[in-house]
């Protein structure tokens, strides 16, 4: 019965690689190499060396064969077994042989007993896996930047695995997932691939659904002109889900970038903005002209005035009172994606009333009603007056002074008294 359970040991081998090569499309020379490999670094240990063996595989009928090459020695002379072969050995092979001859034989892999046989299986499942990862890692890795769809298969706190239609795995971790986003199992998802790992030959396929480069590949899909080249996306901004700023440029004078991509009454991007758990789309003209890019940028407000540091890519903007609010948005969120689009870091200014531009006052003069320590951190975002104070944004004195809520409005409240005074 043990020996009836080796024998099949063969047949069941070759078959599990001749379905592996049916499944994972690896082309027959290589499947050919890594089997012959695997018998080749067991034969190697069996006898200290596989150099004098040849490995006859046909992975497509399920066969292979092992011959063993000799050189016949006189009796009492042989040095190396596994190389050389006594007279009277080799003529019980073939009754003609004589010393100095080249002796082939075949050699039964069973014989070697169960132990070479999972030796076998253990090379030969190593090397497939690492085939199997190497084929992976090269269909991906040329593939950063593309959309791909991929099956929900099992959703994790910090990320999401999917499949493709190979059934290899595709990680969307937490952090490049639209925060709306819900998943549930069996359900398509498409992101961009956001790039391929490869530690320790163990790849690994990351997903983004935030990058900006999803959204330029789904604004190439909707839109003609961009996959002609016509029109190219300078750049974008997105605050996923949230909204997102996309600078555009048309080639050709007789289209207009923004109309071709927005589409009559929005039909190009109604698509893309349900993917992207409508977020909202701002599309612009991209300009060369760094004050008239930083304008378009902060739409819809409208700018009065603006001065740019373009050594340290800061920008001052000057605007009516009742346009601040629309240049910085909700939450802080126009001016933020503003900046993310320009490079540039953008300050808003309430416009001075040239009747009170002269009247102000140095904040060090308020020490007795403010603490120090708040006047020396508004100092230090380079507001040294209550005027400066008072037409600067709020939620600027809170951000980039990093005050609470309270103390920047206490601070507006004593500043704010002393000129109605």
């Amino acid at each position: 019965m043990a020996a009836r359970k080796i024998e099949e040991e063969r047949p069941n081998m070759i078959e599990t690689f001749k379905e592996f090569k049916d499944t994972k499309s690896i082309d027959r020379t290589t499947l050919v190499s890594v089997l012959e490999e695997s018998f080749r670094n067991v034969l190697a240990k069996i006898f200290g060396s596989d150099e004098n063996f040849d490995v006859i595989v046909n992975p497509d009928k399920g066969d292979f064969e092992i011959h063993r090459n000799r050189v016949v020695v006189a009796d009492g002379e042989v040095q190396d077994e596994n190389k050389e072969i006594s007279l009277t050995d080799a003529r019980k092979i073939e009754a003609d042989y004589e010393v100095g001859e080249d002796v082939s034989e075949e050699v039964d892999f069973n014989k070697f007993g169960r132990r070479a046989i999972l030796n076998l299986r253990q090379t030969l499942a190593s090397k497939i896996l690492e085939l199997e990862h190497d084929s992976l890692y090269n269909k991906y890795k040329d593939r950063v930047g593309q959309i791909i769809s991929g099956e929900v298969y099992q959703t994790w706190k910090r990320e999401v695995l999917l499949v493709d239609e190979e059934n290899n795995e595709l990680i969307l971790p937490k952090g490049e997932q639209i925060p709306r986003d819900q998943y549930r199992k069996g359900e398509t998802v498409r992101a961009v691939i956001h790039r391929v790992d490869n530690e320790n030959n163990n790849p690994k396929i990351i997903l983004s659904r935030t990058a900006p480069e999803f959204l330029e590949r789904l604004l190439e899909a909707e839109v003609p002109e961009i996959n002609d080249g016509l029109i190219a996306i300078r750049k974008i901004a997105r605050m996923p889900g949230e909204r997102a700023k996309i600078a555009v440029e048309s080639f050709d004078e007789r289209i207009d970038p923004v109309g071709a991509c927005v589409g009559v009454r929005g039909s190009r991007v109604h698509g893309i903005v349900r993917e992207l758990c409508n977020e909202n789309l701002d599309v612009i003209n991209w300009t060369a002209n760094t004050k008239l890019f930083i304008q378009r940028a902060l739409a819809p407000a409208k700018v009065s005035s603006l001065t740019v540091d373009e050594e340290n890519k800061k920008a001052e903007v000057y605007l009516q009172p009742e346009e601040v609010s629309l240049a910085i948005g909700r939450g802080g969120m126009n001016i933020k994606l503003a900046s993310m689009l320009t490079g540039y870091t953008i300050d808003v200014f309430r416009e001075l009333d040239e009747t009170n531009a002269e009247e102000d006052i140095y904040l060090d003069e308020f020490s007795d009603e403010i603490d120090q320590w708040v006047i020396d951190a508004i100092k230090g975002i380079g507001l040294d007056t209550a005027r400066q104070v008072l037409n600067a944004p709020r939620e600027m004195l809170i951000e980039k002074a990093d005050l609470e809520e309270e103390t920047v409005d206490s601070v507006l409240n004593v500043l704010r008294s002393e000129f109605e005074q």
